[in-house]
């Protein structure tokens, strides 16, 4: 039922095409490496593969473009960690409405991460209970040119374009160019691994009452 209402919202949206639907983790699997969608609207908790291992093998899949929107509720599913490690590029709420469904799909689609403030302070508590970086040396920041490195500590903090804009006193389009190389520079899918990134190499780490940049 919950599945047929979101095809019908969807599908009435017009720019937006419902390619299909999967009941279960491992046919969700089956069908993004069949169907190539630009989106994947995944529940967590399903029967068989959860959708967190279903998240990890599509992100496994050489050259699918599909990006993951992970269905969840916070209050009772602490999985924002897990879910961004495994390639997922945002968190919806199960009590969003249905408009925020579409634009939630629409911001995914568009390359751009969906994390909410309240999802950047469970990630931040999740990397502070861990006690640091995970893996200083995935991945080299030196290739990074200095504004670019304050634009990655900037995203990882939860900051929009726009507001980082505004932090360092530039256009939009200058912090989307500036986010577009480090991505490309670091071979990021989008900001929801530069977050993870930046606080796995040590970039940021959760202070005691936020966020600190290091080096």
């Amino acid at each position: 039922m919950v599945r047929t209402g979101f095809t019908v919202f969807l599908s009435a949206q017009p720019d937006i095409e419902v390619v299909g639907e999967a009941a279960d983790g491992a046919q969700a699997v089956a069908r993004a490496v069949e169907l190539r969608p630009d989106v994947i609207l995944m529940d967590v908790r399903m029967p068989g593969m959860d959708g967190l291992e279903a998240t990890r093998r599509i992100g496994a899949v050489p050259e699918l473009p599909s990006r993951v929107l992970i269905l969840t509720t916070f209050d009772l599913d602490d999985y924002v960690y897990a879910a961004l490690r495994a390639g997922a590029s945002g968190f919806l709420l199960k009590d969003a409405s249905a408009q925020q469904l579409a634009d939630a799909v629409r911001v995914v689609a568009a390359g751009e991460a969906l994390l909410a403030p309240t999802v950047t302070r469970r990630l931040i508590a999740e990397f502070a209970r861990l006690g640091g970086p995970r893996a200083p040396a995935v991945r080299r920041l030196a290739d990074l040119t200095e504004r670019e490195t304050e634009v990655l500590s900037l995203v990882a903090q939860g900051l929009s374009n726009q507001e980082i804009a505004a932090e360092l006193v530039v256009s939009e389009q200058t912090v989307k160019t500036h986010v577009g190389r480090v991505l490309a520079k670091l071979s990021l899918r989008d900001r929801a691994q530069a977050i993870v990134h930046a606080y796995e190499t040590g970039l940021v780490r959760p202070g005691g009452d936020g966020i600190t940049r290091t080096g």
